[in-house]
């Protein structure tokens, strides 16, 4: 149980009822291929909405840094352009992954561009943003929002934008999913 310190986010204080689950989505990579999310099971998951163009790009270092630091314990993180918010995501998904690996080192899988809302909003993001625990349910408000899965699939934290993957709620709710 947690307690939301501040209207950015942070773990749920709502009892974990039946939620849909993120497996067994299939989302397409940065390649175009099919993948199925159920690969991630028994993972501790970070999603994370993302834009090459967006003041808060320079996350991707601390994500890099976040997924480096755990990553031998099971946690991953899943990168998900989308160009909602002021066109801040224009390239194709090749300029996406080679800006990425390039500029900020990322290691970390990133998918197919997508919409995060609206009426071509990606089953992913209908899911993270209506059908998790009711504190952590609403629209995405901009890019580099961060959704923590557990290791069963279901949200247990989401954080706003000013939030980074650095800061110590997350780095604390990672460990916490981690030890479970």
């Amino acid at each position: 149980m947690r307690i939301i310190t501040s209207i950015y986010g942070g773990t749920t204080t709502k009892p974990q009822t039946a939620q849909r689950a993120v497996y067994p989505l299939v989302v397409a990579n940065g390649r175009g291929e099919s993948v199925n999310l159920e690969e991630y099971r028994g993972r501790v998951v970070l999603i994370v909405n993302t834009a090459s163009k967006c003041g808060f790009t320079k996350q991707y270092d601390s994500l890099e840094d976040l997924f480096q630091r755990y990553k031998e314990r099971g946690f991953v993180i899943l990168g998900f352009p989308s160009n909602d918010f002021a066109g801040q995501e224009p390239g194709s998904d090749a300029d996406i992954q080679e800006f990425c690996r390039i500029n900020h080192g990322v290691t970390f899988p990133l998918f197919a561009k997508a919409s995060v809302k609206g009426p071509e909003q990606q089953e992913l993001f209908k899911i993270l943003t209506t059908q998790g625990p009711e504190d952590l349910r609403g629209t995405i408000k901009w890019n580099f929002e961060k959704f923590l899965i557990a290791r069963d699939g279901r949200l247990v934290g989401r954080w706003r934008s000013y939030v980074t993957p650095s800061s110590g709620s997350m780095r604390k709710a990672i460990e916490r999913e981690l030890s479970r």
